[in-house]
């Protein structure tokens, strides 16, 4: 069965931690506290996520098999070996599909919603006729859109009677269209073939290294710029982050440009120490941040000119 179960990534189940700053930022704005109930809505939609997004990775991985034997790292998959039996792996998708959705439907009705469209993107982006990944700068902006989908998942886990501000979807979207950007440009780097590159992933086809790094800043920049407009309406204090969240982009960027660069595989990013500690460093300022008040910063709110001398 291990082949099986690696095709699920459960290694990949860190990336759910992205759900955590929708449950913060639902607490913050819906003044709903941390309860029992709460707790037990995150256990399990927690799990409901992992299993959903294994069934994605379950599609991904035997779709993918035919591309992935041009990728230096990839080409050691099971699916890519031959050693999967199709019979097995519709069944594993199925089961993981089914149990998550049945989770979802425990916690709430948007709950279960937003697993739903989960699972439609991993069908979108992974399957013909869609299959979104192969279509130059639309692959980045629809596997990036999971961003906002764990965004919702934990913002739902707190509270369905709001939905979260149009501000900081957009915002936590471009984000995740930067790491995805990232990513890519990476993995373009590491492959250094053109014409091998096209062949493991259709859209590298359009793509150079410019046009991925210049997207990326531009994703950077939509994100840094809609988080701006959020923290002003909602919680002015937060502005002393941004400049650290744009140090963390730009540590991020820097990253890429190693050799085999771990960016590439966003599910080892813990075992970048210096990107961890940083990381954890900027999460400590804006919990503090959440907390306290800076008065003079209500002046940046005030639309009166000051008059010259």
């Amino acid at each position: 069965m291990n082949p099986y179960i690696r095709v699920a990534r459960p290694d990949h189940w860190i990336k759910n931690a992205f759900i955590v700053p929708g449950i913060v930022f639902a607490c913050l704005l819906t003044d709903e506290g941390p309860t029992w109930a709460m707790a037990i809505r995150f256990v399990i939609g927690l799990a409901a996520t992992c299993l959903i997004a294994s069934a994605n990775y379950v599609i991904n991985e035997w779709l993918d098999a035919e591309f992935d034997r041009h990728h230096p790292t990839k080409s050691l998959r099971p699916a890519v070996a031959g050693n999967l039996d199709v019979r097995l792996i519709t069944a594993e998708y199925i089961l993981l599909s089914i149990v998550g959705l049945a989770l979802s439907a425990g916690v709430s009705f948007y709950f279960l919603l937003t697993e739903v469209v989960l699972l439609l993107m991993g069908i979108i982006y992974n399957v013909q006729p869609f299959r979104s990944k192969d279509v130059p700068f639309f692959d980045v902006i629809s596997e990036s859109f999971n961003n906002v989908i764990r965004l919702f998942v934990g913002w739902f886990i707190v509270t369905s009677n709001y939905l979260p501000p149009v501000s900081i979807i957009i915002g936590y979207w471009m984000g995740g269209a930067f790491l995805m950007a990232v990513k890519r440009y990476a993995e373009y780097r590491m492959i250094g073939d053109p014409s091998r590159a096209g062949a493991y992933r259709k859209s590298f086809r359009y793509y150079t290294e410019k046009t991925l790094l210049v997207s990326a800043i531009f994703y950077a920049l939509t994100s840094v710029f809609f988080c701006g407009i959020f923290l002003i309406k909602y919680r002015v204090e937060l502005l002393i982050a941004m400049p650290f969240l744009a140090g963390l982009f730009c540590l991020y960027l820097y990253m890429s440009f190693d050799e085999d660069s771990a960016v590439q595989k966003p599910e080892k990013l813990y075992e970048a120490r210096f990107l961890m500690a940083y990381s954890i460093g900027f999460a400590m300022l804006v919990l503090v941040l959440l907390f306290i008040r800076i008065p003079f910063l209500e002046a940046l709110l005030d639309k009166t000119l000051i008059p010259t001398p």
